[in-house]
């Protein structure tokens, strides 16, 4: 049985994650400790909140350089996802830079609400965290900025006239736009790959 970790800093939405691990039979530490962090079989980073508060805190405390040295299977969250990111428009903060890709507001448009927070469905690409999961795909949805596709990008989404990244994957790190801890079933089908995943098949 692999070790979940949680990482534990100022924008987690920790409790809902979790509540889906308790409802796969699956515990997780909580944890801001680099070695603990380092000896996990999983790292979880959840987020929501505001970029640049959050990776004030991260580079305070240094688990910035830890969350970059790690090698195991990697999930960012929502704001954790957008943190693994270059560079997010929100306040104009450099973030962690394990993804090239920027993070960007939504374009205002004509009756398009902001943020985009609703249950959406994914344009699913040929990665395992998607095993098992077929068309339709919904998702629920809760942020005002996104990351555009890219060569990283694993699934789709779109709002409006924004086609973005539902999810991007690079190495050992993937990061979901949306909720998978609030998507019911299918939500807990992608927590479920993500815990299951051979490490191999993830480079």
């Amino acid at each position: 049985m692999s070790s979940i970790v949680i990482v534990k800093y100022n924008a987690g939405n920790i409790r809902s994650v979790l509540c889906a691990l308790h409802r796969l039979g699956r515990d997780a530490t909580v944890s801001d400790d680099p070695k603990v962090l380092r000896n996990a079989s999983r790292v979880i980073f959840p987020g929501v909140g505001e970029a640049s508060s959050a990776m004030r805190y991260l580079r305070e405390v240094h688990l910035d350089e830890v969350l970059l040295s790690l090698h195991q299977p990697f999930l960012g969250i929502c704001l954790g996802m957008q943190l693994m990111c270059s560079h997010s428009e929100e306040n104009d903060t450099d973030c962690l830079g394990i993804y090239e890709s920027p993070v960007v507001r939504f374009a205002e448009e004509p009756g398009l609400k902001i943020p985009h927070m609703g249950w959406n469905t994914l344009g699913l690409g040929d990665d395992p965290l998607f095993a098992g999961i077929s068309d339709p795909a919904w998702c629920y949805f809760v942020h005002s900025y996104h990351v555009p596709t890219s060569k990283e990008t694993i699934a789709t989404c779109t709002y409006g006239q924004n086609t973005f990244s539902a999810a991007l994957g690079a190495g050992n790190y993937r990061g979901v736009q949306f909720h998978p801890e609030k998507s019911g079933p299918l939500g807990e089908r992608i927590l479920k790959n993500f815990l299951e995943i051979s490490e191999d098949r993830l480079w």
